[in-house]
C-alpha cells in the first residue's frame, strides 16, 4: 500500500505525525513524506523538522494521500505546483484525505465543490467558499475523499481507514499497539463541549489568524 503524505512549510505537526503513526504500522506499507522538494520541512512551531523523503516529480501515484494543514495552508492552496500535483494523485487515490486546514488545501484543488466537509471548526466558513457544506463531524468521508477536524482528528480517521484497507482487527491491533485510548483530564474538545469562556478566547484567537489566512488565499 502506498501512503503519501504532502509536506509544505508551517505545516501543523500532528496533522501529519498522527496519521503517520496510525498507518505505517501495517504490512506491506510503502510511506513517502512527499515535497516540491527532497529537502527539510518546517513545522509550524519550527521545532519539529521533517525530511520529505520524496518530491513531487517522484510520487506518480498513491492508494492514500494525506494532506495536513496548518498556517501553511494559505500559501501550498496558492501554489500552481503543490494543486497540480494533489490533482494527479487524487486520481489514483483509494483514499484522498486531508486533516484539520488541510481541506483548504483540497478545496483549493477543486475536490470539494458540492460534497459534506468537515475542517478545524476555526476555518468553517473559509471551507465553504470552495462550494462544501461544513459538517461538525469527526471526520467526513464522501466516497474516496475524507475529511477530518482540527488536529487529533487525524488519528481517528487514519485509524478507520486502516480498519477499511485492512480489517477491522488490523487496525484493532494498531490502536492496542499505539495504547490509542483517549483519556483527557478535560473534555473540552470541541465548540459544543468546552465552558463558554473558552470558546469565546479561542474565537477571539483564531479570529485574526483565520482571516489573514484567508486573504492571502483570494489575494491571487
Amino acid at each position: 500500500m502506498k501512503i503519501a503524505i504532502l509536506l509544505y512549510p508551517n505545516f501543523t505537526a500532528l496533522d501529519a505525525i498522527g496519521p503517520y503513526e496510525m498507518l505505517a504500522h501495517g504490512p506491506m506499507v510503502d510511506l513517502q513524506f512527499v515535497a516540491k522538494k527532497k529537502e527539510i520541512i518546517s513545522s509550524e512551531t519550527g521545532f519539529l523538522n521533517i525530511q520529505a523523503t520524496a518530491s513531487f516529480d517522484e510520487i506518480e501515484h498513491a492508494d492514500i494521500l494525506v494532506i495536513p494543514g496548518g498556517p501553511g495552508e494559505a500559501a501550498a492552496a496558492r501554489d500552481s505546483e503543490t494543486i497540480a500535483w494533489i490533482k494527479k494523485i487524487h486520481k489514483t487515490t483509494r483514499f484522498t484525505t486531508s486533516v484539520c486546514t488541510g481541506s483548504i488545501i483540497l478545496g483549493a484543488a477543486g475536490l470539494l465543490n458540492g460534497l459534506n466537509a468537515t475542517t478545524h471548526w476555526a476555518a468553517a466558513k473559509h471551507l465553504e467558499q470552495f462550494g462544501a457544506t461544513y459538517q461538525a463531524e469527526r471526520w467526513v468521508q464522501e466516497g474516496k475523499i475524507i475529511t477530518a477536524a482540527g488536529v487529533s482528528a487525524g488519528i481517528d480517521m487514519a485509524l478507520y481507514m486502516v480498519g477499511e484497507i485492512m480489517g477491522p482487527d488490523a487496525a484493532q491491533m494498531i490502536q492496542l499497539s499505539t495504547e490509542y485510548d483517549p483519556a483527557p483530564p478535560y473534555d473540552a474538545g470541541s465548540l459544543a463541549k468546552a465552558p463558554p469562556h473558552i470558546s469565546a478566547a479561542m474565537t477571539q484567537h483564531f479570529s485574526a489568524s483565520m482571516e489573514q489566512r484567508n486573504r492571502g488565499l483570494n489575494s491571487n
